[in-house]
């Protein structure tokens, strides 16, 4: 058996880093920059008024009251996006608007709310000092400098940003294409009723979701009956769209084993890997397309793609951060894990400070055995226990590794 971190670094090694393209904003989301943004014009471009009010000399509004309110002429108006703005002149107003630009001569903004919102003439009731109520061009980005690192993952703020300076489209990493494959000649897609004998399918809407949440376009083949040439039939059509196809069912040791019969000696590699659930696991290329094989059980499957898949995704489309936030926990209860492997346990992790169980520190407990067929279990987990492969007994109390799901 090989260790979980060599197979991991094999998926990993494997899918690479996904090529640079050049998007659209609005197809950018969630995406993570592969070029720096430099910014061609400054944020803001050019000195503009914070408030609503009258933009002024500062020298001419000293000393300013309720009692002894300064009277100034209101020389124009300037409304946001007014491009041919007056210089003002000494002892007038001009009436401005909140990201108006300030005319040469003004060094200060006196809110409306300090005015009687005079238009002919206008009184002001409060000093402003140089700079008061002023946007400065540059103050949030000067021209020329970096606006975002290479490695930036795009939220709506720093789309905003990119199109605050001029941009229309970045270069990302693209996200890869990948094709899911769910074997099995005792799956059966629903509303079909079951026979004896019979499944519902669930690992590729499981995988699909999964790859669909952190980014990845996802077509899906499922159901594909144990045997080769229908295999093969059903998914080298679609290879050439697809950036990696992930497979889940028939790599173990059983007699009808559709994947392992039909990839060994084609370039994909089947190993076992020293943990529970998971153990058999495959990857290599196949008609010069990437391929991770996982084994059937839904638990295994969906545990494999947070230990392998998952980064391995996240690293191809440029992710900086590509693991799940690790704790540690005390055990609520004793349990027990395999000698030599990892064992990865569905469990509920409560933080420290939860008044109504006492707890001082994180706890977490497991939800369901360790099978990999108790997929019910996992939708009220909402993290991974991890014994690690000395472990084989731990009693209640114990210090545990937790990777958080949420």
């Amino acid at each position: 058996m090989i260790s979980v971190e060599a197979h991991r670094a094999t998926v990993t090694a494997l899918l690479g880093t996904g090529k640079p393209v050049r998007r659209p904003l609005a197809e950018c989301s969630g995406l993570v920059l592969a070029e720096e943004v430099r910014a061609d014009v400054a944020l803001p471009p050019f000195d503009n008024s914070a408030m609503d009010g009258y933009a002024v000399r500062s020298v001419d509004v000293v000393g300013a009251t309720p009692e002894r309110p300064v009277e100034l002429p209101v020389e124009a108006d300037i409304p946001a996006g007014r491009t041919d703005v007056p210089a003002l002149q000494p002892g007038t107003a001009h009436r401005i608007m909140t990201g108006a630009p300030m005319p040469p001569g003004a060094d200060a903004v006196v809110m409306v709310e300090k005015t009687d919102g005079g238009t002919v003439t206008v009184r002001i009731e409060a000093p402003s000092s140089p700079g008061t109520h002023l946007r400065r061009t540059g103050e949030d980005v000067a021209k020329g400098s970096l606006a975002m690192p290479a490695g930036m993952v795009l939220g709506h703020s720093q789309l905003g940003l990119a199109a605050a300076v001029g941009l229309d489209a970045l270069t990302v990493h693209a996200p890869p294409r990948v094709l899911v494959v769910s074997t099995g000649s005792e799956l059966v897609l629903p509303p079909e009723p079951l026979r004896y004998g019979q499944i519902y399918e669930s690992n590729s809407i499981m995988l699909a979701a999964a790859m669909r949440e952190i980014g990845c376009h996802v077509e899906t083949v499922s159901s594909v009956a144990d045997d080769v040439e229908r295999f093969r039939a059903a998914v080298e059509p679609k290879l050439a769209d697809a950036d990696l196809m992930v497979t889940s069912g028939g790599v173990s040791a059983g007699a009808y084993e559709v994947v392992k019969d039909a990839l060994t000696g084609a370039g994909v590699e089947f190993v076992k890997v020293a943990m529970q659930p998971g153990g058999p696991q495959g990857s290599g290329r196949w008609n010069g397309v990437p391929v991770v094989t996982l084994p059937g059980n839904p638990v295994s499957v969906l545990v494999s793609f947070e230990a392998f898949l998952r980064p391995a995704l996240l690293t191809a489309m440029g992710h900086p951060v590509v693991d799940r936030r690790q704790l540690r926990a005390r055990l609520t209860e004793p349990l027990r894990s395999p000698a030599g492997r990892r064992q990865f346990r569905r469990g509920f992790y409560t933080p420290p400070g939860d008044e109504a169980r006492g707890a001082v520190t994180g706890e977490v407990g497991p939800r369901g055995g360790p099978g990999s067929h108790l997929l019910a279990s996992f939708t009220q987990a909402n993290c991974l226990i991890v014994l690690d492969e000395p472990a084989t007994e731990l009693e209640q109390g114990a210090e545990v590794d937790v990777l958080m799901l949420d």
